[in-house]
């Protein structure tokens, strides 16, 4: 919380009226896989009156700024959830549950998109980490009237069940990056970081015609290391402003709401068939929970 005090104070010296921080990242990410259920209940909280939301809410208030950031939510019946909560200056609030959980058995998965209109005169969706990896949810998405999609993740140095994505980052250069920053800055920029991302992010901006706001964990989470790479991308899937840094950033951008007017995604938005879709809300068989998948990839 502290860290996040600060960077909103950096942020509203800049005028900043939307901030996002990364996923869980209140109450840390990938050391959640070892935690019971008892002690994932510890670290959770309720929202809108757990301590964390009730201070990013005094926050917003006192800044004028929407701001949003990750935690482990406790539901109303005992339920964990890997949510994002976003709390805007007028005092409404949204709380994102992330649809694909993975890093706990005992995280239950959302069942309902977040999208909301806030102080700013935008309308603003909320999509976590592997959310964004499913051209659906992006989709969904843009069609309830997302003009801004916030993306927060932990992602980078992952260990992943495909060789030609991500792979793991040697804690030993994060550790040694004073020393030697042109390796570990290496790692943060190929393949294992921004390479990686650069596949994939850009399209969900640019295919919805929405601005894409990139927010990751960055350095040593438990046994991995998370690569940075903080961005906003416009709704041409172009790079407005990206962070290099090894270690913690602030990016600011500038959107210009005019270009959402003609751009590529909300055109062939228009040109949708949706009577020919039915194949997509069809089961084929091939499903798997992703809390199944990311335990087999971790076992092996």
């Amino acid at each position: 919380m502290a860290t996040i005090e600060r960077f909103v104070g950096r942020a509203a010296a800049e005028r900043v009226e939307i901030i996002a921080f990364p996923e869980c990242c209140i109450s840390g990410y990938w050391h959640l896989r070892k935690l019971s259920r008892g002690q994932m209940v510890e670290i959770a909280e309720p929202v809108p009156d757990g301590p964390a939301a009730r201070r990013l809410s005094a926050l917003s208030k006192q800044h004028g700024m929407t701001i949003g950031a990750g935690l482990v939510e406790l539901g109303a019946g005992g339920e964990l959830f890997n949510s994002f909560f976003v709390a805007m200056p007028d005092g409404r609030w949204a709380c994102h549950r992330k649809l694909h959980v993975f890093v706990s058995e005992f995280l239950s998965p959302g069942d309902a998109y977040t999208v909301f209109d806030t102080p700013h005169g935008c309308r603003v969706g909320v999509l976590i980490c592997y959310d964004n990896n499913l051209v659906e949810n992006a989709r969904i998405t843009a069609l309830a009237g997302a003009e801004i999609l916030l993306a927060p993740h932990q992602t980078g140095g992952c260990r992943s069940g495909s060789p030609c994505a991500m792979g793991p980052i040697d804690v030993g250069l994060w550790n040694d990056r004073e020393r030697n920053p042109g390796a570990i800055a290496a790692e943060f920029q190929g393949d294992k970081g921004r390479g990686w991302l650069m596949r994939w992010l850009p399209a969900r901006a640019h295919d919805n015609g929405m601005f894409l706001v990139f927010a990751n964990g960055v350095g040593q989470d438990d046994d991995e290391v998370r690569t940075g790479n903080a961005m906003v991308i416009d709704c041409y899937g172009r790079i407005v402003k990206e962070s290099k840094a090894i270690g913690d950033d602030l990016v600011v951008a500038d959107l210009d709401a005019s270009l959402r007017e003609r751009c590529t995604g909300a055109r062939w938005i228009k040109a949708r068939r949706p009577e020919l879709y039915q194949p997509l809300a069809v089961r084929t068989g091939r499903e798997m929970d992703t809390r199944a998948v990311r335990f087999e990839y971790e076992a092996k």
